[in-house]
């Protein structure tokens, strides 16, 4: 496979066809999907994709396969959308013994490797969709342990148990304790650390270059710098408020600017501006804002869109962090730069859509950034980007083909039903607040750990 950057989504595949074409020593700053697949004795050959397996998608799954149909839950839930019962029973079956998930489990029966087979981001990314079909109390609950257990010192996450703490992996985790309605600055470590004193540790403040301020790095080099990674900085900025994947579209009247960090005489200190008014323990909404602020100024000098590249290769667009940053900037009520970078997304000749034909990951990220940019995922560039997805996997239980036109059924029956009532507060009113009551929340990313620009 050609270094390209036109690739799906997070960790896996991308990382061992970098390493085959530039050498092992690049693969951990290269990885994609969800890592390295995990080293299973006795499993079964890995059957192909599809909808008979409850499976999205029909590349070889072992790199992905969590992280693929987890974000197409997603993705189909923004859309108003259930995902069938059998790929609902493929996901929480995929789920090792004690609670994490492995990125393929090709035969569930065989035991997974605790140390080297299951991962955080997996495991956060199944999480955080399997809250959002409901009925999977147990195995959300589970999950969420397995994750606790192996929180580090410093309150963040590394790709496996014992693995550094990178902000990518923590992020997903993060996402996953919100989207299960769980506080994640709550979540210490036995050294008393939440997921955000990790967080901030990976953002560039007043000792950097004042273009590379507030932007988030993947890991600091050997004198110990941070280097700024477009996707890292989507991350950071979308975790840092205490969001996963999935979040509320931004509204056309939420214009303001992102807040750059300020540095210099009479400032606030960075950790200060960092941390915001609210206790060390509440989402960190100024290294959000300050994040966002440095996405913001990266699209608009990239052309809306943002940038990646292997060593030594020319940098090119970059679908999925583009996609992510989004998000991040809905998430943060940025309206005319969530805007700017999705319509870019939809230009006709920058091959988004091309980039996304039949891979589930690369739609549901499309599916969810239209979502949070307040647009239409049904009408992408003239692309049904919801139909495109479902056709990927098995067929969903709920897939209205024009979702206003099913909205606007349901409120003719609410009307219809408060009539008969009387007028008053029936029965259907106390069951729809009962709805939205138990309603998850969810996530989404792409492209981790690429050398980004």
């Amino acid at each position: 496979m050609a270094p390209s950057f036109a690739l799906p989504v997070r960790r896996g595949a991308t990382a061992l066809a970098c390493a085959a074409v530039l050498g092992a020593a690049v693969a951990p700053a290269a990885r994609a999907d969800e890592s390295p697949a995990p080293q299973q004795s006795g499993s079964a050959p890995a059957p192909t994709a599809g909808k008979h397996t409850g499976l999205y998608g029909t590349k070889d799954p072992k790199f992905d396969g969590v992280w693929r149909t987890s974000l197409a839950f997603l993705a189909q839930n923004a859309a108003g959308v259930t995902p069938a019962p059998e790929a609902i029973d493929w996901l929480a079956g995929q789920q090792c013994a004690d609670g994490g998930f492995a990125t393929y489990r090709a035969d569930v029966k065989s035991p997974c490797d605790p140390k080297k087979g299951e991962f955080s981001d997996a495991t956060g990314a199944a999480v955080q969709a399997l809250v959002t079909v409901g009925g999977r109390g147990t195995v959300v609950a589970k999950g969420l342990e397995w994750l606790t257990k192996h929180q580090n010192a410093d309150g963040g996450w590394g790709m496996n148990p014992g693995s550094p703490t990178d902000p990518n992996s923590t992020a997903v985790v993060i996402g996953a304790f919100a989207a299960a309605d769980k506080e994640p600055g709550e979540v210490k470590s036995k050294d008393g650390k939440n997921p955000y004193d990790a967080l901030l540790r990976f953002q560039l403040t007043c000792d950097a270059k004042q273009a590379e301020r507030g932007a988030f790095g993947y890991q600091p080099d050997k004198a110990g710098k941070l280097a700024p990674n477009a996707l890292a900085t989507a991350d950071g900025a979308l975790a840092a408020r205490g969001e996963g994947f999935l979040v509320e579209p931004v509204k056309a009247a939420d214009n303001a600017a992102p807040k750059v960090l300020a540095c210099g005489d009479g400032a606030k200190s960075a950790k200060e501006q960092q941390r915001g008014d609210d206790g060390p323990d509440e989402a960190p909404d100024g290294a959000a804002e300050a994040a966002a602020a440095y996405l913001a100024t990266t699209l608009a000098a990239h052309g809306q869109h943002l940038t990646s590249a292997l060593p030594g290769a020319k940098p090119q667009p970059d679908f999925g962090s583009t996609a992510d940053a989004v998000i991040a900037l809905a998430a943060g009520d940025h309206h005319a730069a969530a805007t700017g970078a999705l319509r870019w997304l939809q230009g006709s000749g920058n091959g988004a859509l091309a980039w996304a034909k039949d891979d589930p990951g690369a739609l549901a990220k499309l599916v969810l950034a239209a979502h949070a940019a307040g647009a239409d995922p049904r009408d992408f560039a003239g692309a049904n980007l919801v139909d495109q997805l479902g056709a990927t996997g098995p067929t969903p239980s709920e897939a209205p083909a024009d979702a206003s036109a099913a909205e606007d059924a349901k409120d003719e029956k609410d009307d219809k039903d408060e009539k008969d009532d009387g007028g008053g507060m029936g029965v259907w009113w106390v069951v729809g607040v009962g709805l939205v009551a138990g309603v998850g929340i969810g996530f989404l990313l792409s492209g981790r750990k690429k050398q980004q620009l």
